[in-house]
């Protein structure tokens, strides 16, 4: 009997699956929220390919700044007179229709795209890698684009946070690959087409606009069904979900490649040895590539070399580059902004900073930490990312945080919500101190405080979430300092 998937929902306010555009289809081009990860990364690549780029977002910054100087006309603050002569409008999905500059794009019948669509437009006739998965995207498409640099090709990419080495997360190459992280948030990953798709990991997350895992798991086989007739799924064979993709893909006639430490997979992982900041360990295949191989990388975990093994599959398998360029392109990535990113050492605690914001995300780093930190003490602060998010997966954050000797969490940062009464850090704090890790919801100076008194040297501090708790490091390094 055939496998039944329940539907997957649909943004109204786009269509996704429709005929992309071409650059020249756009004319001037108006960006909201234009100091977004996402929507600067639009910025520039429209900036590279010589499109006139507008835009506006509620709060001045230093990308916006940056942005400017490279030629895109930002304004500070909404108001439907920056629209004036632009031809098309660029969203995200957390934009509401309320926003003035969208509705006034809307009553003058201006073109109004999401984001993804633009990305889709700038990618042209290049070659299409498309990453998703709830974790290690981002990480797994920086590997990717530096692996290609390094050998050579000058792929355009757009990606989640920067390049540490290039200091930006979108460019426009002269290259035949167009490298993209994919994000499933709203169902929009299906916009692209992909030659080369990567999925990471399947896992519950962005349930305020799934529902539940089934429905995330179809959309994921959605995304699969856009890849090219010719094309490549790499799917990740130590993820029960990415499994179920890949048996499903296969099935319905998709070329498709696993990776991973479980045996079986195509691209096979074996002895990791992790010393520190670097990782490394045998790769095998069942596929044509030759003898065994070494995967070594500058990044620490296990979590880490799951992802180059995905960027790896992704260059050779996908792109038919040759694989010891591959290799040496891998060990000379740097890291990515805000991918435990060391902030600092200060009276010898050092102080490092990581994006995750999902409990496969956090467990991951906080376990990575773990090692790194050994029998020094290692103290992790949480901010919550959502309400939601908070509410669904409380006892499995708990989970993931338990490994460390202490855990402050800060408020939870709402982003595109309003509060949910009843949800707050306490549904985190209060298992894990019921566990037996201290655990405490505190301020931001409380957290200051505690940290500056408690850590001595060897001791490590990461502060974790997607919120505005990236801040953070350089005050704990200057009250360390203190």
């Amino acid at each position: 009997m055939a496998e039944t998937l329940p539907p997957v929902p649909r943004n109204p306010r786009f269509d996704y699956l429709a005929t992309r555009l071409a650059l020249t289809d756009l004319g001037v081009v108006h960006v909201l929220a234009a100091g977004g990860a996402g929507m600067s990364a639009i910025v520039r690549l429209l900036l590279d390919a010589g499109v006139e780029v507008r835009g506006s977002d509620a709060k001045d910054s230093p990308l916006l700044e940056r942005l400017r100087r490279l030629g895109a006309r930002i304004h500070v603050g909404h108001d439907p007179a920056h629209l004036e002569g632009a031809d098309t409008v660029v969203v995200s999905s957390a934009i509401r229709e309320s926003n003035p500059e969208l509705t006034a794009a809307r009553e003058r019948g201006l073109r109004v795209i999401h984001r993804s669509q633009a990305l889709a437009a700038a990618m042209g006739g290049q070659e299409r890698v498309a990453v998703a998965g709830a974790n290690g995207k981002t990480t797994t498409s920086s590997m990717l684009t530096v692996a290609l640099l390094e050998a050579g090709e000058n792929p355009s990419f757009a990606l989640g946070g920067e390049l540490s080495t290039q200091g930006v997360n979108a460019a426009l190459g002269d290259g035949a690959a167009f490298i993209a992280e994919a994000d499933e948030s709203d169902g929009s990953f299906i916009a692209y087409g992909p030659h080369v798709a990567v999925v990471t990991n399947v896992q519950p997350d962005h349930l305020d606009f799934y529902g539940d895992l089934a429905t995330v798991e179809a959309a994921y086989l959605e995304f699969a069904a856009t890849i090219e007739p010719d094309g490549l799924l790499i799917a990740c064979a130590d993820d029960e979900g990415s499994t179920r993709l890949a048996r499903r893909a296969a099935g319905a006639g998709r070329h498709v490649l696993t990776y991973g430490f479980t045996e079986g997979a195509d691209l096979r992982l074996a002895d990791p040895v992790l010393e520190g900041t670097n990782s490394r360990a045998t790769l095998s295949t069942l596929s044509t590539h030759g003898p065994d191989r070494e995967l070594a990388i500058a990044v620490p975990g296990r979590h880490n070399l799951l992802n180059a093994a995905a960027a790896y599959a992704a260059a050779v398998d996908g792109l038919g580059l040759d694989a010891e360029a591959v290799l040496a392109g891998l060990a000379a990535y740097g890291g990515t902004r805000r991918r435990f990113e060391t902030k600092g050492v200060a009276r010898g605690v050092t102080v490092v900073d990581d994006y995750a914001h999902n409990p496969g995300k956090v467990e991951a780093v906080v376990r990575t930490a773990r090692e790194i930190a050994g029998e020094a003490r290692l103290v992790v602060v949480f901010q919550p990312h959502l309400y939601s998010r908070t509410r669904d997966f409380a006892d499995l954050f708990a989970q993931g945080l338990a490994p460390a000797d202490e855990v402050l969490l800060l408020d939870v940062f709402g982003a595109r919500e309003e509060p949910l009464a009843g949800v707050t850090s306490h549904l985190i704090a209060d298992p894990l101190a019921a566990s037996g890790t201290a655990a405490s919801v505190v301020t931001e100076q409380e957290a200051l405080e505690r940290i500056a008194a408690t850590t001595t040297q060897g001791d490590l501090v990461l502060t974790v979430g997607a919120g505005d708790i990236t801040a953070l490091g350089p005050q704990i390094l200057h009250a360390l300092g203190r």
